[in-house]
């Protein structure tokens, strides 16, 4: 389901704050989630091409760049 993830690249404080906006909106759309490494960042990956959008629109509204990955 690699066509439903984003890589970010963020650490501590924002790393957290993009895991509870993943929780939230995986919640909100009852569809799972997860992370895993990615060769530089984080790699967030959603079972709903909504959600990921919902996320990139986090991300974007938080300042923190994502890229399909």
């Amino acid at each position: 389901m690699a066509e439903n993830c984003l890589v970010v690249h963020a650490s501590g404080r924002q790393l957290d704050l993009l895991r509870g906006e993943a929780a939230r909106i995986a919640l909100s759309s009852k569809q799972g989630w997860w992370t895993d490494r990615a060769d530089i960042g984080t790699r967030f990956c959603f079972e709903d091409a909504k959600a990921k959008e919902s996320f990139a629109d986090a991300c974007d509204s938080f300042g923190i760049t994502c890229r399909d990955g």
